[in-house]
């Protein structure tokens, strides 16, 4: 029995999901201004960037791409640990729902990240769906950077962390 593109995209959402939802359940939110260098994000930006990216599943399959000069960057106001978790909760479901509605013929189609005539990045939106996924990851090992210099207790991602180990 083979496997389809969105049932696979779906189950690395799950994944993904579980971990990401740790992580973002240890941001203080009393430090949401910091950051570890002046040319750094603070936590907040971060944290919130991290919660948006599952938006990015229907925002790929609803649109044939993303121009930033034409869309300037604005995160969702978050006040709180609890509001970054309900956005992060908002935009997942977003994002399930988009793969259940999806077909496979949507995922072949073409998309394109650009900043105005500049082309960042044509691909396909099953790629596109991917590179999210791989924004994640990457920002949320940044967040883990952030939390361990804050001295918060890292949780695992593919296995435990030296603080569920004790090491």
């Amino acid at each position: 029995m083979s496997i389809s593109i969105i049932q696979t995209l779906q189950k690395e959402l799950e994944q993904e999901a579980q971990t990401t939802r740790k992580m973002l359940e240890r941001v203080p939110q009393d430090k949401f201004d910091w950051k570890p260098h002046p040319k750094s994000g603070t936590l907040k930006w971060l944290a919130t960037h991290v919660a948006e990216l599952p938006g990015w599943v229907e925002m790929t399959l609803t649109t044939d791409g993303l121009d930033f000069a034409a869309n300037p960057y604005q995160q969702e106001p978050i006040s709180s640990t609890a509001d970054l978790l309900a956005y992060y909760e908002r935009t997942l479901a977003q994002g399930r729902a988009s793969l259940e509605k999806a077909t496979e013929e949507e995922l072949e189609k073409t998309w394109t990240l650009r900043n105005g005539d500049q082309v960042l990045l044509t691909c396909t939106k099953a790629e596109m769906i991917r590179v999210a996924y791989c924004q994640t990851v990457h920002h949320r090992a940044q967040l883990g950077v952030y939390l361990r210099l804050l001295d918060v207790p890292i949780p695992g991602s593919y296995g435990p962390s030296a603080d569920e180990m004790n090491f």
